[in-house]
Order: C-alpha cells, then sequence, then structure tokens
C-alpha cells in the first residue's frame, strides 16, 4: 500500500512543479525585535549597509531575514529583484537560485537522512554502490569525503563532458582521475555533490528534487522551495543573467546544473527567504519543526560538528570556518554552520545563539559584476552584536 504521508507529499511535488497555490500560512510569525533578545537600533544598520552595497552596484537588490527564539525580528526587501528588461521591486516573497546552497539543505540533508535510516554509512566507499566510480583509483573514496569536500576530486570537470546528455554527464564524472588523494587536502567540489546526488538516486529510485521534496520541504511546508520551479514561482523570481539570448528568471544560472536537467546535487534549488527560515528553525529546533520530526537530534549534530580539513573547519556539507566564511561574518559561535551560493545568496545558523541569518540577492544581475560576501557578512556581524548580553 502507498502510504498516506507519500500521497500527500506526492500531490504536493505535482502542486510544486505544475501549479499555483497560496503563500505558505505556515512560516514563522513576524515580532518586534526587542521581544527576541535583540537590541532594535543595532539591527536597523542593516538598512545603511544594504543601501550602501545597492549604492555601489553590488547588487540589484536583496532580500535580508533574521530570526531567534522561533521568530522574524527583521524581513526585508531591499532594491529590485530585476532591472532588465524593466525594473520590479524586489518583495519578500521574491524566488531565488540558491546554487550552492543546494549543497547542504538539499542534497548533504537527503543524504544523512539516508545515513539515519541506515541505506549508507559515513565510511562507505562511493564505488560500494556504484560500481562504475571506481575507475581511474577513486575506489577508497567514502561518502564522507565527498561531503567534506576531501575526496580528491577536482573542484569542476570541462562544461563540454555536459553536453551531449545527462546521463553521458554522469559517465563522464565516473571516469575523472582524482587530483590528490582522498582526506588529504579539502577543494571545494561541485563534482563531488553531482555524485552525492547520483548516490541518492542509486539508493531511492528518486532524484535529489522527489526525496527532498517528499522528505524535506513537503513536511516543513515549504512551498515556493525545490528544482524546476513552477510558472507562478518564475513569475516571481529573482532575475540573474542572460542565456540564449533571454533572461533567466526561475531558471537555474549554473550551466552544469542546466544541462542535467536542472536537477542537480550542487546547484538547481530555488527558494524564499520566508521558506529557509521555517528551515533554519527546523535545525535550530534540533531537526523538529511544528511538531514534525526532520531529522535525528544525533544525525544533526553529527551533520553540524566541527571536522577538520586542510584549510579549516567543516560540517558535512556545510561550512563552519574556511576560506568561504567571509559571508558569515563576526561574533558567531563555534557551533554556527551555514553556505553562501554563488548567485549571491547565504544562510548561517548558529544554535549557541539561537540566530539564524538569511541574505538572498540577486547580484548577477544585470551584469554578472556584483559581489556580496563581505557585504553578507556585515550583516551577519550586525545581528550577533544586536543580541543583549
Amino acid at each position: 500500500m502507498i502510504s498516506f504521508r507519500f500521497f500527500i507529499c506526492g500531490a504536493m511535488l505535482l502542486v510544486f512543479l505544475a501549479a499555483p497555490s497560496s503563500v505558505n500560512s505556515e512560516g514563522l510569525p513576524l515580532a518586534p525585535p526587542e521581544s527576541l533578545g535583540f537590541v532594535g537600533e543595532r539591527l536597523s544598520q542593516i538598512d545603511d549597509i544594504v543601501a550602501a552595497g545597492l549604492g555601489e552596484g553590488e547588487m540589484a537588490g536583496c532580500v535580508v531575514c533574521i530570526g531567534r527564539q522561533g521568530k522574524i525580528a527583521h524581513l526585508k526587501p531591499y532594491g529590485y529583484r530585476q532591472v532588465e528588461p524593466a525594473m520590479v521591486e524586489m518583495t519578500v516573497d521574491t524566488v531565488f537560485d540558491m546554487a550552492s546552497i543546494t549543497k547542504p539543505v538539499a542534497t548533504a540533508m537527503s543524504i544523512m537522512l539516508l545515513v539515519e535510516r541506515g541505506d549508507l554509512k559515513l565510511t562507505d566507499r562511493v564505488a560500494e554502490h556504484i560500481p562504475e566510480f571506481a575507475q581511474n583509483g577513486k575506489e577508497a573514496v567514502t561518502v564522507g569525503d565527498l561531503l567534506l569536500h576531501q575526496s580528491g576530486l577536482t573542484p569542476d570537470n570541462a562544461l563540454s563532458d555536459y553536453l551531449e546528455s545527462p546521463t553521458k554527464a554522469i559517465e563522464n564524472v565516473y571516469a575523472l582521475p582524482l587530483r590528490v588523494p582522498p582526506k588529504t587536502k579539502f577543494m571545494y567540489s561541485d563534482v563531488g555533490f553531482i555524485m552525492l546526488a547520483e548516490l541518492i538516486r542509486k539508493k531511492t529510485g528518486q532524484d535529489v528534487h522527489q526525496f527532498s521534496q517528499e522528505h524535506l520541504f513537503c513536511p516543513l511546508g515549504m512551498n515556493d522551495t525545490g528544482y524546476l520551479p513552477r510558472q507562478e514561482l518564475r513569475d516571481r523570481a529573482a532575475a540573474t543573467e542572460m542565456r540564449n539570448g533571454r533572461w533567466m528568471q526561475g531558471e537555474v544560472h549554473d550551466p552544469r546544473a542546466y544541462h542535467l536537467g536542472g536537477i542537480a546535487g550542487h546547484a538547481g534549488l530555488f527558494s524564499t527567504a520566508e521558506d529557509l527560515a521555517v528551515f533554519a528553525q527546523m535545525l535550530l529546533n534540533g531537526g523538529d519543526y511544528d511538531g514534525k520530526r526532520i531529522i535525528d537530534v544525533e544525525t544533526l549534530e553529527q551533520m553540524t560538528g566541527s571536522s577538520e580539513v586542510s584549510s579549516g573547519i567543516r560540517g558535512l556539507g556545510w561550512d563552519k570556518q574556511s576560506g568561504y566564511s567571509s559571508n558569515k561574518g563576526d561574533g558567531f559561535s563555534a557551533r554556527a554552520f551555514g553556505h553562501g551560493g554563488f548567485t549571491g545568496t547565504v544562510l548561517w545558523v548558529d544554535p549557541e545563539l539561537d540566530l539564524f541569518v538569511i541574505f538572498l540577492s540577486n547580484r548577477l544581475h544585470p551584469d554578472g559584476k556584483g559581489s556580496v560576501n563581505k557585504l553578507a557578512g556585515r550583516i551577519g556581524s550586525v545581528a550577533a552584536a544586536a543580541i543583549k548580553k
């Protein structure tokens, strides 16, 4: 028999892909900053930081969302979600291309659910589950190596490897050699997360989109989150750059994810600030949200704990303190974890401060020249410093 939960989530997956829906009414409530332990005047500095970034052309617009204690203290749109071919103001429900935030939120979380239910072990060699992956010296690479970006795989293989078909693209990944032996060097790798998505497919019969919808986003009520957004979501998506003579809006920017059909382990997820706030609160709750247990506390602690790599500290799929952490800012605890995305997206969560900071921008629009990591870091610093001591 098909379970009731599977039926409901399957129906929601079809809704995400095809049909309009109302704005999610089950998100986190707004509350005055002071009621959540913030100094409101300090949080107001965010307006000036964003205004400076807009004035310097670092992005066309953004949405900032900051919360604690199960509520949102600051949720505000700034600037424009597109300026070409026409100017459209940013709104809080703007849909953003998450880029590499896909890695922890969709792919790594899905992998950890498989670990939790015993379908995988972090110490498993990937080739145990995908024998074709063992080519050219990769037989010792483990699931944990991929999550920590210390598999030895190249950051990106040639785009030409993806042009024939998604099936051929994965075969080309199987054939790649390692650049260094596993566990010897941290090298941030999109290829590694492409393989993790393939591992999800091999173990479940579902792609990362289907699996994450059923087990993560559907149970959380994240109705505006997923791959391949339906037309209603595309219409309120932030624009990025042009591809083949048209503006990318609700279409994945990453070229490899695009040639993989829009569904990939390293990029392709779309979401909104309010949906990500729900996800962040679930993480702060130790894997539970609104009475729904998404992931066990022990699994989440394993995922977000500190692992030393050659150039910093990482979690399983998450950044903690590395060369990629400039978008975090100062004042966070050692327990904090987060991630950024190439399109100008940032998510950081600090269980010790009971704090999440979400910064979503369209820094690539219209000319691909914006830069927001330091700006997002300054916002994170303000948020952490605004908590009453």
